[in-house]
C-alpha cells in the first residue's frame, strides 16, 4: 500500500479516504455543523472549502464538478448539491475563505480520542468589511468627476518692484507707444493710471491684486494703448479687468 505524502491517510486507501472526505462533505453541507474527531475534521476542512470555491462559480461545469466528487453514486446526494449551489454558496459570496469553523469539544469516552465540532460559517461578514465593500462599490459606481482646472497663479515680476529712476522710465517711455514716463515721486502721470514693466510686459489697472507692489516703469492711460504696446494684463484678462 503506498505511504500518503502528506498527513495521516483517513481509512485503509487512497480510495476509501475520498469516499470517507466525499461523505463527510455532504453530511456538513446538509446540516452545517457535524461532530467528529479532530483529526478528520482538520482533514475535511480544506476538501470543503474547496467544493464551496467551486461552487461559488455557479456555472453548470462547477456543478458537474462538485457532483461527481460527492454525489457520483448518491441520488441523495443529488439535493445536497442543489443546497450547496442555491444557498451555501451564496451566503459565502462576500467571503474570500474561512467557510469553516472547527471547534475543539474534549476527548471521547472510551479511547480518548479529541473531538471536534465542524461548521459552516454562515454569519454575515462583519460590519467593518460591510462598510469597506460599501464603499468600494460606491466608488466604482460614482461617475468620473470632471478635472478640476487650477488657476494659474501669478508671481510678481522681482524687475516690477525694483525702483526705476525718471530718466530710465523717460528713456524707456521714448520706445514705447502710448506710453508716458513716471513722475518725480513715483506718482501716476495726469491722465495715467495703469503701470506698465516693460521687462515682463505686463500691465497693472487701480485695484489689481499687484497694483501697489508694482513700480512702474511707464504709464498708459487705457488698458487698450497698454495692449497695443505689447503689454499683457497680469494675472489674465480677469485680474486685470476695469471696474
Amino acid at each position: 500500500m503506498p505511504t500518503p505524502t502528506k498527513g495521516p491517510r483517513l481509512g485503509g486507501s487512497p480510495a476509501h479516504e475520498r469516499i470517507m472526505l466525499a461523505n463527510m462533505s455532504a453530511q456538513l453541507f446538509e446540516h452545517k455543523s457535524i461532530t467528529t474527531t479532530l483529526t478528520r475534521a482538520k482533514r475535511l476542512r480544506p476538501h470543503a472549502e474547496r467544493l464551496i470555491t467551486i461552487a461559488k462559480k455557479g456555472d453548470l461545469p462547477a456543478r458537474r464538478k462538485v457532483q461527481g466528487i460527492i454525489a457520483a453514486k448518491s441520488r441523495t446526494n443529488k439535493s445536497i448539491v442543489h443546497e450547496l449551489f442555491t444557498v451555501i454558496a451564496p451566503a459565502m459570496a462576500e467571503r474570500n475563505g474561512g467557510y469553516t469553523r472547527i471547534t475543539k469539544i474534549g476527548n471521547r469516552q472510551g479511547d480518548n480520542a479529541p473531538m471536534a465540532v465542524i461548521e459552516l460559517v454562515m454569519e454575515p461578514v462583519s460590519g467593518k468589511q460591510a462598510v469597506v465593500r460599501e464603499a468600494e462599490q460606491a466608488a466604482a459606481s460614482a461617475p468620473a468627476a470632471a478635472p478640476v482646472e487650477e488657476t494659474p497663479v501669478e508671481v510678481v515680476d522681482p524687475a516690477a518692484t525694483e525702483e526705476v529712476t525718471v530718466a530710465e522710465s523717460e528713456e524707456t517711455a521714448a520706445e514705447i507707444d502710448g506710453a508716458v514716463a513716471t513722475t518725480e515721486d513715483g506718482s501716476a502721470p495726469e491722465g495715467a493710471t495703469i503701470k506698465g514693466n516693460a521687462s515682463s510686459k505686463k500691465y497693472h489697472v487701480p485695484g489689481s491684486r499687484w497694483y501697489d507692489q508694482t513700480t512702474a516703469e511707464v504709464w498708459f492711460s487705457t488698458v487698450e494703448e497698454a495692449k497695443a504696446a505689447g503689454f499683457e494684463p497680469a494675472g489674465g484678462e480677469a485680474a486685470q479687468k476695469m471696474a
